[in-house]
């Protein structure tokens, strides 16, 4: 599983982060994702928690 994070959407809201670190990850001032830090179910309702739908999951 692949999530990508648009960071022209993205307001900064901090739910990823915040809902599983992680996974979710600031890295030099950005947003780094590593996917395979949690279970796939878990990932998946974190992404789906994302308010401005910034961050999307690729099959």
């Amino acid at each position: 599983m692949k999530v990508n994070w648009d960071s022209n959407v993205c307001i900064h809201a901090g739910k990823c982060v915040t809902n599983a670190p992680e996974v979710f990850k600031i890295e030099n001032d950005t947003l780094a994702i590593y996917p395979d830090a949690a279970d796939e179910g878990r990932v998946r309702e974190v992404v789906a928690m994302c308010p401005s739908g910034a961050l999307t999951v690729e099959e």
